[in-house]
């Protein structure tokens, strides 16, 4: 039987250790980083020459079933916001062959920007990206202000940039009041910064 004496300290060692890890920062920057991407096409991109519109960043892999199906949508949702500001880059995992990935935009006609990410730059540089699909959403000024692990919430996420279109503040709407621990630990839902 445990004592009262090792209980306490049992809980106390619990509540310092949850403390710790609600005091951590997130695991992705709060800005866009600095970052050149090399596309299929040979273009170099600047994630600074983005700002001013709204970026929707999404890492993804051709073996990836959720970033398959989920292809359709961001094409849909780029040919509706393209027009209006909105920019989209894919980028493709470091362990997904270039060929697969040229072969796969052309077949699914990908009509915004897909960038390799051949050395794992652009994943560390997010916060070391591991799993696909991740989608962060940057705003004109350059801060990350959502992002997603798993399929995105696509009537969400249109919303959210059509505020941010609407606006040309950058700001989406208001995240909802949201603890640490949940910002890092939920798979497959909203995150703000």
């Amino acid at each position: 039987m445990i004592s009262r004496r090792t209980l306490i300290g049992l809980v106390v060692a619990a509540l310092l250790a949850t403390a710790g890890y609600l005091s951590l920062p997130p695991p992705w920057p709060r800005h866009s980083p600095d970052l050149g991407l090399l596309t299929i096409g040979g273009e170099k991109l600047q994630l600074a020459g983005y700002r001013g519109r709204p970026l929707l960043v999404t890492f993804w892999a051709t073996t990836c079933a959720s970033c398959v199906r989920e292809l359709p949508h961001l094409i849909e949702l780029y040919e509706e916001l393209h027009p209006r500001g909105l920019e989209i880059i894919g980028i493709a995992m470091a362990y997904d062959p270039p060929n697969l990935v040229l072969a796969m935009s052309r077949e699914r006609n990908i009509p915004y920007p897909v960038a390799l990410d051949i050395d794992s730059v652009a994943a560390r540089a997010f916060g070391d990206i591991r799993v696909t699909p991740t989608t962060f959403l940057i705003a004109p000024d350059g801060r990350i202000v959502y992002y997603r692990i798993g399929t995105l919430d696509m009537a969400e996420i249109r919303q959210d940039i059509l505020d941010m279109l609407s606006s040309r503040h950058g700001t989406a709407r208001p995240a909802p009041q949201t603890s640490q621990e949940q910002r890092h630990s939920c798979y497959g839902s909203r995150h703000y910064t």
